[in-house]
């Protein structure tokens, strides 16, 4: 009888202690959401006021703006789905490499191995998005049974 009701105990404390810590745990990611979107935006905004401020815009400036909607767009995206698309990663990896070499080029105005090399990386990122398109639609991830609907194309590859 004592060991029944000393299991039972046992069972309530756990549940509760799990289902504060998925209270906290989940505060905590949404909290940091907000945060990280609001910064990004902040970002953008920022760096868009200091253009109309130059009262000229590089090409430089626009990749800039690339860069911070698709940092918006991974938040947007991990928010509504608590996935990760690693192509957005990736495509934000190969915007700033393109930034580092219009502006590497245009400063400098002469070519050297740091271009070979900048466009080479630019190609690798490029095959690997090719590589994670065709692994999520050729091995598409199966949702656990989870509160987040499935979706196709943007869940396919996570980092979850």
């Amino acid at each position: 009888m004592l060991l029944r009701w000393a299991e039972a105990t046992r069972a309530k404390v756990h549940l509760a202690a799990e289902s504060l810590g998925n209270l906290l745990v989940e505060t905590f990611h949404y909290l940091s959401l907000f945060a990280i979107g609001a910064v990004t935006a902040w970002a953008g905004l920022v760096a868009f006021l200091g253009m109309v401020e130059k009262g000229s815009i590089s090409v430089d400036d626009i990749l800039l703006l690339f860069i911070y909607l698709e940092l918006g767009a991974m938040v947007g995206i991990y928010f509504k789905t608590n996935h990760m698309p690693v192509r957005f990663l990736i495509y934000v990896a190969i915007t700033a490499l393109t930034r580092l070499l219009i502006s590497d080029v245009s400063h400098h105005h002469r070519p050297d191995m740091g271009v070979v090399y900048i466009s080479g990386a630019i190609l690798l990122l490029a095959v690997a998005i090719l590589v994670v398109r065709f692994a999520s639609s050729r091995f598409p991830a199966v949702a656990p049974s989870s509160r987040h609907p499935q979706r196709r194309d943007a869940d396919a590859e996570t980092l979850d």
